[in-house]
C-alpha cells in the first residue's frame, strides 16, 4: 500500500508526456525575508501568498516573523505577492511593494508591515469611493512616514515606470496560473516547473507543499510543530498512522531522492552510454514517465 501510494506521487511529481506554454518572469518571483539570506538546499523554505490589505494575511505575519527569527538561517521565506480582486486596493499596494522592493529590498517588509498597520487607509467600505490618485496619495505619504523622505520620490515615479507595473502582473499570473506541477523530461530539455493555483490569502508552502487551511498557524507554537519535525524526521514505518506534518517531512525528502536520481539518468554522463533510456525516446526525445517509474533505482529510492 505504501510503495503504490509513493508511485503514484512519482506520477503527480514528475508529470506525464506533455508539452506547456508557461509564462515565465524574468526572474524568480517572490521576496526573500530576511532580504539578503541564502536559501540553500539545507534550508527549510515557506513560502507565504500574501495580500496586503487582507486581514487574515495581517494576523498570520506576527507569528510567522517570530519563527523565522527563531529558528535564524535554518528557515527562510520567500514572500509572493497575490492581490484579490474582491479587495479594493489590493493591487496598488501590491504595486508600491514591488516600486520599493526595486530599490531596496529591506524597504519591502517595512512596507508590508506599514500596509498591515494602517489597512484602514486602504480596505473597507470607507475606502470604495477613493480615486486612484487619492489612493496612491495615501501610498506615497504613508511610505514616505514609513521609509523616509526619500522615499516620496521613488514611490511617486515608480508608478508612472511601466516597470513596476509589469512586474506585479507577471506575479499574480504566475501565482494563479493552476497548472500542475510537471517534470519536463527530453534529451536536451530537463526543466522543473512549479505554477501553482493559489486563489487565496494567506496560503503557505513549506518545502514544495501546501499546509492545509486547518494547519496554518495562527501562534508560534504552531509553526515550532511544523518546522520541528522537519528539522527532526523519524522514520516510521506505517505511513497510514503518521500525522501530516510527518507525511511532509518524508513525502519532501522522497521527492528529493527521486528527482535526484532522474537528473542522472538524463545527464550527458549517463545518456552517452545509456542505450536502453535512449530506446524508449520518442523522435523529440521525450521518455513516458510511466517507464521512469518502473527503473530499478526510482523503485529502490521509493522503496528505502
Amino acid at each position: 500500500m505504501i510503495r503504490a501510494f509513493f508511485l503514484f506521487l512519482v506520477f503527480f511529481i514528475i508529470g506525464t508526456q506533455v508539452h506547456a506554454q508557461l509564462i515565465s518572469p524574468s526572474k524568480p518571483d517572490g521576496f526573500v525575508y530576511p532580504p539578503g539570506r541564502r536559501v540553500d538546499p539545507d534550508t527549510i523554505l515557506i513560502e507565504a501568498f500574501y495580500d496586503p490589505v487582507c486581514p487574515y494575511s495581517r494576523d498570520s505575519w506576527p507569528p510567522l516573523k517570530q519563527a523565522l527569527k527563531h529558528y535564524g538561517s535554518r528557515v527562510s521565506l520567500l514572500l509572493h505577492l497575490l492581490p484579490l480582486p474582491y479587495h479594493d486596493n489590493a493591487y496598488v499596494t501590491s504595486r508600491a511593494l514591488h516600486i520599493a522592493n526595486t530599490h531596496n529590498a529591506n524597504a519591502t517588509f517595512s512596507l508590508l508591515e506599514g500596509f498591515f498597520k494602517h489597512q484602514a487607509m486602504f480596505y473597507g467600505a470607507q475606502t470604495q469611493l477613493l480615486t486612484r490618485p487619492e489612493v496612491v496619495g495615501r501610498i506615497v505619504k504613508l511610505g514616505t512616514a514609513t521609509l523616509g523622505n526619500s522615499y516620496r520620490h521613488v514611490l511617486k515615479s515608480g508608478f508612472n515606470d511601466t516597470k513596476s507595473e509589469r512586474a506585479t502582473r507577471v506575479s499574480f499570473k504566475v501565482q494563479v496560473q493552476a497548472k500542475k506541477q510537471m517534470y519536463l523530461i527530453g534529451s536536451n530539455i530537463e526543466r522543473h516547473s512549479t505554477s501553482r493555483g493559489v486563489y487565496g490569502t494567506p496560503t503557505f508552502y513549506v518545502n514544495g507543499f501546501k499546509l492545509p487551511d486547518a494547519d496554518t498557524p495562527s501562534e508560534l507554537g504552531g509553526w515550532k510543530k511544523i518546522i520541528d519535525s522537519l528539522i527532526h524526521p523519524q522514520k516510521v514505518q506505517d505511513f497510514s498512522d503518521i500525522s501530516y506534518l510527518r507525511r511532509l517531512a518524508l513525502v519532501s525528502d522522497l521527492s528529493s531522492r527521486i528527482v535526484s536520481q532522474i537528473e542522472y539518468y538524463f545527464s550527458d554522463e549517463n545518456l552517452v552510454s545509456d542505450d536502453y533510456l535512449k530506446s524508449l525516446m520518442d523522435d523529440q526525445g521525450w521518455v513516458d514517465v510511466f517507464f521512469i517509474a518502473e527503473f530499478r533505482r526510482v523503485n529502490q529510492s521509493v522503496d528505502r
